[in-house]
């Protein structure tokens, strides 16, 4: 495997516009090389959160209940329009800043540990998948967010939490701080082990993909890129998904180890493999489609910045 890097080799190559060698080089210096992957980050993810949140919800009902889609679908419609997008600002707000630290971190990561490691002769490779692991890890500390979008998008939740605000204040008023990271582990579980995988994989996959001479061609293949791992990935993490889910939906009382948890709905959907991964097919394209949007806005964006 080559070099492993979260910028399109062929970006310098693409030529820009009247605003790119002007306003663009302005936005950039003012951004500076490391702050724009904090930046492009967010964005990236605001784009994708504003185009999927809908499917989103749909997968977590699925999740959650174990429920058909149409079924899901069925429970959004009784719900009404104006419960559509109740629970949007939590993975607004928590996609923006994870993926930046995602991206970012990584990049800042990858950049301090390869100038500590140069002399020593650790591969690049195993240097770059710590450094991913670490920014996965930090993203964990934004678990709450994740927490009050459970809440908020669960139906059974509707007449006790109004809007954000709302739960971060009864969580924290009621139950603590504590509270707040109910389902940390199965998320720690995620992060570390998608990261190395994503940033591992992507650099390889698009160079077996067919050469880009143009800005849309790079475009079409970054969205590939991303989206096949994103989706490959939803599916190899997605139980952990769901015991996220079903953690996260408790309100008070007794935190029950992860391993628990995934046994309880083990059993309660019969020791079936299906029934457990009932929504994953919805979460792959979901996914395939959220990761195609934010690889694909993010390289784009750092080539305009």
């Amino acid at each position: 495997m080559g070099v492993v890097t979260t910028m399109d080799p062929d970006s310098a190559r693409q030529p820009q516009g009247k605003l790119g060698k002007g306003g663009h080089a302005l936005i950039g210096a003012n951004l500076g090389a490391r702050g724009k992957h904090y930046v492009c980050g967010s964005l990236a993810a605001f784009t994708n959160i504003i185009v999927t949140f809908p499917i989103q919800k749909v997968l977590f009902r699925q999740q959650l209940h174990g429920v058909r889609a149409t079924e899901a679908v069925r429970q959004l419609q009784r719900e009404g329009l104006k419960h559509l997008y109740r629970g949007l600002l939590p993975p607004l707000l928590q996609k923006s800043t994870t993926v930046a630290i995602m991206f970012g971190l990584y990049e800042d990561f990858s950049r301090l540990l390869l100038r500590h490691t140069h002399r020593s002769g650790a591969p690049e490779l195993v240097t770059r998948s710590f450094a991913a692991a670490l920014a996965g890890t930090a993203e964990a500390a934004l678990t709450p967010f994740e927490r009050v979008q459970t809440l908020l998008q669960d139906h059974r939740h509707n007449g006790r939490f109004n809007n954000t605000a709302h739960t971060f204040r009864t969580l924290l008023r009621d139950y603590g701080v504590r509270e707040c990271y109910r389902g940390l582990v199965p998320v720690l579980l995620r992060n570390g082990p998608s990261n190395v995988l994503f940033f591992g994989l992507r650099g390889p996959i698009k160079q077996r993909l067919p050469d880009a001479r143009t800005r849309m061609g790079h475009m079409a293949n970054d969205f590939v890129c991303g989206g096949l791992l994103g989706a490959a990935l939803g599916i190899m993490f997605y139980p952990l998904n769901v015991v996220k889910s079903r953690a996260q939906a408790q309100v008070g009382g007794k935190f029950v180890p992860c391993h628990q948890v995934l046994m309880t709905v083990w059993r309660e959907r019969g020791g079936s493999i299906v029934l457990l991964f009932r929504g994953a097919t919805l979460n792959y394209h979901r996914s395939l489609l959220s990761w195609g949007i934010i690889n694909a806005t993010y390289e784009l964006l750092l080539k305009v910045f």
